[in-house]
């Protein structure tokens, strides 16, 4: 078994076994590569409501970083910053000393710093005769370069689940106008039917509907508006083809008979006939089908990808799309514009344009806005993959800029 060295805090703070397994996973799991710390510090905000963190946690958490002097988080540079609460406080706009503690615990408790404290409790550094550190105590930044991958994956799971919650509440208050409408209609047309008891029943549904719902409580008042809905729907139907009936009775009864009914029949049948074939039948554009490429010639033309991918490679689409996250990441590209990605494209297509754009990096200086620009062509069917991967095939790491779109 492998030695693991646990720290304990100072003073009167606990040791938890919660706190003493993270060290073991993170002392466990294999060194990640430098990240830019202000790239991982973004996704920790996207993903802050996955650790229960409120704003001023997160504004502590910015001030540790801002004192790290690289850019970039590695285990070469050392992890362990140690500013005093002052310093912290003043950086952190100014917040009291309590709410600085309290923020300090969240953040450890979250599993995004560890204490390194010191045999006083007091944050220093022991350096060297060049003046060099050899010896920090204070936080240290470990867990925001061990977790960054996993930071980006729950980044963008929570973008995904912000979209899917906007579309049900707009589907929902869609759904809420038709019903509403659709009663007021009936009843001020005297339409035939117990309208008021529908109106009851509609009021009782947005009653239970809460100021800030969860997304299973939208999904169930929007699942019966929806049957509502319908419900309305259908009645009017009936009833209106039931006018029709009876309009088209009374219209038949007041027409003077032909003494040749199967030439007026003919007649209207084929000019019908002769509307139809006249117009041009064009179907209404729909999004591209997603194109199909094998996984073997994606990594031939993309070979970067695989070293994000879990442990190092990428055997799967699985994979690849787990990969693609992490760059999304590295590259400063938001949750959201990868999620539209996702939705234009499809997940396979989006991770390989994510790859085919880390390839060529070096040339493109916006990878987000890159990538909107992709999504709007795809949006209007005028992106396709094959071109790209039969350059990239051809040319990695040679020739002129290239455009992927």
């Amino acid at each position: 078994m492998t030695h693991v060295q646990i720290t304990t805090p100072f003073g009167r703070r606990p040791a938890k076994l919660s706190l003493v397994k993270g060290q073991i996973d993170r002392a466990e799991a294999k060194p990640g590569r430098a990240v830019d710390k202000w790239k991982v510090f973004r996704d920790a905000c996207e993903a802050r409501e996955k650790f229960g963190l409120q704003d001023r946690s997160l504004a502590v958490l910015n001030a540790l970083l801002s004192f790290y002097p690289e850019t970039e988080l590695s285990e070469e540079n050392g992890l362990v910053v140690f500013p005093s609460n002052a310093q912290l406080a003043i950086r952190a706009h100014g917040i009291s000393g309590s709410t600085l503690r309290r923020a300090l615990a969240a953040l450890v408790e979250a599993g995004l710093i560890e204490r390194r404290d010191s045999p006083n409790g007091k944050r220093y550094a022991h350096r060297g005769r060049a003046g060099e550190i050899e010896e920090a105590f204070g936080f240290s930044l470990e867990p925001l370069l061990v977790r960054a991958g996993e930071l980006a994956q729950l980044a963008q799971a929570v973008a995904e689940e912000a979209r899917a919650y906007k579309r049900a509440k707009e589907a929902l208050t869609i759904c809420r106008r038709d019903v509403r409408k659709l009663i007021s209609a009936a009843m001020d047309e005297g339409a035939d039917g117990n309208w008021s008891a529908m109106e009851d029943h509609y009021i009782r549904i947005i009653a239970r509907l809460p100021r800030r719902p969860s997304m299973v409580e939208l999904v169930d008042i929007r699942d019966e508006m929806e049957l509502l809905r319908e419900e309305i729907v259908n009645r009017l139907e009936i009833l209106l083809k039931s006018r029709n009936m009876h309009a088209n009775a009374a219209q038949n009864d007041g027409h003077i008979q032909n003494s040749k009914p199967e030439s007026t029949y003919e007649f209207e049948s084929n000019g019908y006939e002769n509307i139809e074939a006249e117009t041009p039948k064009t179907k209404p554009p729909g999004r591209r089908q997603p194109e199909t490429y094998p996984l073997s010639m994606v990594l031939r033309a993309c070979p970067q990808i695989a070293d994000y991918g879990p442990d190092g490679a990428v055997t799967s689409w699985r994979d690849l799309m787990a990969a693609a996250v992490v760059v999304r990441s590295m590259l400063g590209v938001s949750p959201s514009a990868y999620q539209e990605a996702c939705d234009a494209m499809g997940a396979e297509q989006a991770a390989i344009t994510m790859a085919a754009i880390l390839e060529r990096a070096g040339h493109i200086n916006s990878a987000g806005g890159y990538l909107r620009s992709l999504t709007a062509k795809a949006e209007a069917g005028a992106f396709s993959l094959g071109p790209v991967l039969m350059a990239l095939l051809r040319q990695v790491g040679e020739g002129p800029r290239m455009r992927l779109g």
